[in-house]
């Protein structure tokens, strides 16, 4: 699955499905894609949960790595170590750690933190559509970036795609993996200019949940 030109990782979407959403996850996890970003915007918090322990068993029977979005509360609770947040949301992510890590620091004075206290969330990615979200994205400790809209999609109807050229300006300005998002294909020309930009791999979403 063109892991000669990167990594390949598949994102969620029920309202492209035919058959049931759960019976595509697992045709999905049958192709063995490098992870799985659950990406389902339209649910409330609890629902998102109730859906992400389904999926992420499915996922381990796979062993396919299962990515949460937005949800990193959830993340935790269901001790998932990678967790996709838009960029708003990794900044207050960020600020809402380290106001924890001070006062576990204050009301302790004691740098050796228990297994049970230690953080969960491992990696964390975000979405970035210019070289300066991407930079401020590694500032605040992403472990990877999704770039995009890279080729006309539509999930993004009516928006002038970014390009190769803008893929190539965020890979050549952050030393963190960088995969390409937007109209992304099972196509060997497009994964080859993919990884010419310098892309650590591609996201596919539609082409995953119409397999």
């Amino acid at each position: 699955m063109y892991r000669e030109y990167g990594q390949v990782v598949a994102v969620t979407n029920r309202s492209l499905t035919e058959r049931p959403f759960l019976e595509q996850i697992r045709r999905v996890c049958e192709m063995h894609p490098d992870a799985l970003i659950l990406r389902e915007k339209d649910l409330s918090e609890k629902e998102y949960e109730e859906l992400a322990k389904k999926v992420m068993a499915i996922c381990a029977e796979y062993q396919v790595p299962c990515i949460l979005h937005t949800f990193w509360r959830v993340a935790e609770k269901l001790k998932c170590d990678t967790v996709h947040l838009p960029l708003p949301i990794l900044r207050q992510f960020v600020l809402e750690k380290q106001n924890q890590k001070n006062q576990k620091y204050r009301e302790s004075q004691n740098l050796s933190i228990p297994e049970s206290q230690r953080e969960i969330i491992r990696k964390i990615g975000t979405s970035v559509h210019s070289t300066e979200q991407a930079q401020e994205a590694q500032e605040l400790g992403a472990s990877y970036v999704t770039a995009g809209h890279i080729y006309a999609t539509d999930c993004k109807k009516g928006l002038q795609p970014r390009g190769l050229d803008f893929l190539r300006q965020v890979c050549a300005a952050v030393d963190l993996p960088v995969y390409a998002i937007g109209g992304i294909k099972f196509d060997e020309t497009q994964w080859m200019s993919l990884k010419e930009c310098g892309a650590a791999g591609g996201c596919i979403m539609s082409g995953m949940m119409k397999a």
